[in-house]
């Protein structure tokens, strides 16, 4: 789970801070303020991990990717190729780390949290290299081991501390430059005796960006058939068009959901068909095969109670663009994190304040006994969202620890990311000035309009008598 986020001369961001990110993270801003970059960048880390060349500091994306950034010059801040790009991620371990130094078996290092920093520049051709990039393995808030690896002057190097690298007999050579922007080549390794824990710090990121999810804004259009040969999808796929297989694949495959502790545990199909019922848009939701022994599939919907069941292509909007983020939260890995932009896009007010109990459910919900850790980052333009959640940290159904809220404005220096205080009765200590536009400055207008209205139409009157 990503507990922290900072990106330095990124897009529209000179700086973010740090950012923290809690289990629900919901990030709120005007239009091309910059919120979407935030999960661009991490789009990009997830496809240069996924990419076969190690060589290739930071894939920006072509037709077949997750993301298509354009060149190294579009993605810096102001456009400056002398600008450093900086990033660091930082994120809870699923279990503990316990290192040792083989060369000092006394010597052991423990953490639950890893931070990745990482700085990439351009080279005289314009594309990206990684200059350094550094992890932090801490307990707490006690650092408790730290690697470097870069370019100085032209020349590699990797540092430890405390615990001291130690190179291999006959091999005091220098290190090889880094791979991507945050692995270390094999032959680097090799030359020191004690350097093979830093393996485990790769593993974890990998791990990490390999079990990030992203769905876009805009949703694949509802099909009066949907085929199925009975493959499992990594996720619901950016547009959302691979939802349907991917609830038959998590049905077929026994998989069962509950909503918390002590709560009843539901096949996934059932368990997607309540909650869609919960949030008001229909009544009861199945997914059939249109004839035996066949690999197509209908979805079809009651609307109401007593109604006759319909495809999903003869309802309203609403259903085929809601199921995409609703399948996608409790689908995604145990230990996923879900980046998703605009989910209450085509939905009624009322639908979109219940969604709101959706995803708090689903950073709480269960699989086969566990916690599912599930991480939700969202962006959102929904102020009946962000009642709803506001309600519910009153009520006790989710703490402000689990929450964290955050409002991007632009200015003339670039973005600017502000973190909304919320506090035990929901409330938001420090407003921003036009949050949701200035509803007051509307009344009071529609009030002046009113009034000037009426006595143009008495004067109107007044003359005609």
């Amino acid at each position: 789970m990503l507990t922290e986020l900072r990106l330095q001369n990124f897009k529209a961001w000179r700086d973010t801070g740090p950012m923290r990110l809690a289990p629900l993270t919901v990030i709120f801003g005007t239009n091309s303020s910059g919120k979407s970059s935030l999960g661009h960048l991490l789009m990009a880390l997830k496809q240069t991990a996924l990419l076969t060349d190690r060589k290739r500091s930071l894939h920006l994306g072509d037709d077949s990717s997750l993301i298509d950034l354009g060149t190294f010059e579009d993605c810096l801040y102001d456009h400056d190729l002398n600008q450093t790009l900086g990033f660091s991620l930082s994120w809870k371990s699923q279990e503990p780390l316990l290192l040792s130094d083989i060369l000092n078996p006394g010597q052991t290092f423990c953490g639950d949290e890893l931070t990745l920093e990482a700085e990439i520049a351009a080279n005289k051709a314009q594309q990206p290299v990684t200059r350094q990039f550094s992890y932090t393995l801490h307990q707490g808030d006690e650092d408790v081991l730290k690697v470097r690896h870069g370019r100085h002057d032209g020349k590699p190097f990797l540092q430890c501390e405390p615990l001291r690298l130690m190179h291999a007999q006959g091999r005091n050579w220098g290190v090889e430059s880094p791979e991507k922007f945050y692995r270390f080549s094999d032959k680097t390794l090799s030359r020191y005796q004690n350097a093979h824990f830093l393996t485990e710090f790769v593993l974890e990121a990998e791990q990490l960006l390999e079990n990030f999810y992203h769905l876009g804004p805009l949703r694949s259009p509802p099909k009066r058939v949907y085929p199925w040969s009975g493959d499992t999808p990594p996720d619901v796929g950016a547009e959302g068009e691979l939802t349907i297989p991917a609830i038959l694949a998590a049905t077929q495959q026994g998989r069962k959901l509950n909503r918390g502790p002590k709560q009843k545990y539901q096949p996934f199909d059932a368990f997607i068909a309540g909650w869609l019922k919960n949030l008001g848009i229909i009544h009861a939701f199945k997914v059939e095969p249109i004839a035996k022994g066949r690999k197509e599939y209908e979805v079809l919907i009651q609307a109401h109670i007593g109604v006759p069941w319909v495809k999903l292509t003869d309802v309203g909007f609403g259903v085929s663009q809601i199921l995409p983020a609703l399948v996608q939260a409790f689908y995604a890995p145990p230990h996923s994190v879900l980046w998703m932009e605009q989910p209450e896009i085509h939905l009624h007010p009322r639908v979109q304040a219940n969604l709101a109990d959706a995803f708090i459910c689903a950073i709480h919900a269960r699989e086969n006994g566990e916690n599912r850790n599930t991480q939700l980052i969202i962006e959102s333009h929904s102020e009946h969202f962000l009642n709803r959640l506001q309600r519910r940290i009153a009520e006790g159904e989710v703490t402000p620890d689990e929450v964290a809220i955050y409002f991007v404005t632009r200015r003339r220096n670039g973005a600017h990311l502000e973190p909304l205080r919320l506090n035990e009765y929901g409330d938001i200590e420090n407003w921003p000035d036009d949050f949701f536009g200035d509803d007051m400055e509307d009344i009071t207008q529609r009030a002046l309009a009113a009034a000037k209205k009426r006595k143009e139409k008495k004067k109107a009157q007044g003359a005609g008598a």
